[in-house]
């Protein structure tokens, strides 16, 4: 996030710290002393219980509960250094095997020689992805001694602002392709009409912020196939599978979106989704090592061994690797299918009863992962932000936000279903809801003064 210039006037006043000192803090600028050890916990224990309560959290896709064996491997492996494979290298081992075991669960072809890296979420990995292609597609141009000034990637208007942050930092045309005003989702035909010669990727996701829908995978790729054919350009396909890539391979194993189809050359997938991880990891996935060009991995020597470095960063807590690694052990496919068919269910339920409503249309009902968007049926005395401004009193935290070009008129709430999302708390939400409901439509709260501003759902 960024942070702005503030007052170094302001003060931070304890409570129960007062005990252990008794001038107030500065907020803005280093205190000239320190205080005991106790005092300070306090006094940002106390602070930090001003923020939402994680498991009443359903904005976010982001795990929320580990396992405490899994919190103890967090805990105890917090201070290592993951860059430093040298002095640490069995985190390093482990690493390597859930690289692995992941490329090949998106079904990688033992012929590839298949490759990876663990980064700090799905943000980094599509950074890193789509920065390989930039470089592939230059060298391509190059050998054919072509204009390399103009390259360009097609996705639409489904993804991650990060998609849109890649353009940006590393100037390529961003050929956003608007959504479908029926579907929700992109046209396949519409983002193959975008691409060219300096098209150096199509980005597809399975899972889309906005509503968990999918886009066609398979469908882009066959008419990528079909654009080879015709014209001979060879586009690859980048999937952002940060949401789905530890649901779809368990629940729904015969979709074809990930390394089977010819295109697919990249996947990303995020551990501190439905990997079931504390944030943050991610994972990023090449289907040949071929696909990530030797001048973008960094060698360096100076922690006592020459590694290889593929990330934006350097230094980072190897903290998450291990409770990766656990979950795979410990869960197995079964495990994961079971926990997958579980808060699918529950989201089905809860979007069987928000549809009971007679003041909510259901507009996904976890058709693919376990995410419920849900609408007005019209225009009543009260928003849907005012209706997430309302909830919160009850301490859910549940977003409104309005969907894309092609489709911005329409504003969505959307709850994600995680593990700890009973059967009991899905009840006690819905009751939740219908209290909210009622009191804005006057029998007792005073509406939200909530901006209905329009911009990137929370992920």
């Amino acid at each position: 996030m960024v942070s702005r210039k503030m007052n170094p006037e302001r003060k931070i006043y304890g409570t129960y710290s007062n005990r252990d000192f008794n001038n107030p803090v500065p907020e803005f600028e280093f205190p000239e002393e320190g205080m005991a050890s106790r005092a300070a916990y306090e006094m940002i224990h106390e602070e930090l219980k001003l923020d939402g309560i994680p498991e009443l959290n359903l904005a976010t896709f982001v795990t929320t509960y580990m396992e405490p064996e899994a919190k103890n491997l967090y805990m105890e492996n917090a201070h290592k250094n993951f860059i430093d494979s040298f002095e640490y290298p069995q985190i390093k081992k482990e690493e390597t095997r859930i690289v692995n075991i992941l490329s090949r669960l998106y079904n990688a072809p033992e012929g590839k020689d298949f490759t990876g890296t663990s980064t700090i979420g799905s943000s980094e990995s599509i950074m890193l992805a789509l920065l390989a292609h930039k470089w592939n597609w230059k060298s391509k141009m190059e050998a054919l001694k072509k204009d390399t000034s103009k390259p360009n990637i097609v996705f639409g208007a489904d993804t991650h602002v990060v998609w849109d942050k890649f353009a940006k930092y590393f100037d390529v045309e961003a050929r956003v392709v608007p959504l479908d005003a029926n579907t929700k989702v992109v046209d396949p035909e519409k983002l193959i009409e975008n691409v060219d010669e300096n098209t150096i990727a199509v980005g597809a996701v399975l899972g889309t912020t906005f509503t968990g829908a999918f886009d066609d995978v398979k469908r882009i790729n066959s008419l990528l196939e079909e654009l080879k054919s015709k014209k001979g350009l060879d586009i690859p396909i980048h999937v952002d599978a940060a949401s789905a890539g530890f649901i779809t391979p368990f629940i729904e194993p015969e979709l074809e979106w990930d390394f089977r189809l010819s295109h697919v050359k990249s996947i990303n997938v995020s551990g501190h989704k439905f990997g079931l991880v504390y944030p943050g990891i991610g994972w990023l996935l090449f289907k040949d090592k071929a696909d990530l060009p030797d001048d973008l991995v960094f060698y360096v020597n100076y922690l006592g061994d020459d590694m290889p470095t593929y990330t934006l960063n350097f230094s980072k807590s190897a903290a998450n690797i291990a409770p990766q690694y656990y979950n795979i052990i410990r869960l197995g496919k079964s495990g994961y299918r079971n926990i997958a068919e579980n808060i699918m269910k529950n989201a089905k339920y809860l979007a069987d009863k928000i549809g009971e409503f007679p003041e909510l249309e259901v507009v996904s009902r976890a058709e693919h992962i376990p995410v419920v968007t849900f609408r007005q049926k019209k225009a009543g005395s009260y928003t849907l932000f005012d209706l997430s401004a309302a909830i919160r009193s009850y301490g859910w935290i549940v977003p409104a936000y309005s969907l894309p070009d092609n489709a911005k008129d329409t504003v969505l709430m959307r709850v994600v279903v995680r593990e700890g999302f009973s059967r009991d708390l899905a009840d006690i939400f819905l009751e939740n809801l219908q209290q909210s409901m009622e009191r804005l439509s006057g029998k007792g709260i005073e509406k939200s003064k909530i901006s209905s501003r329009r911009g990137h759902a929370v992920s």
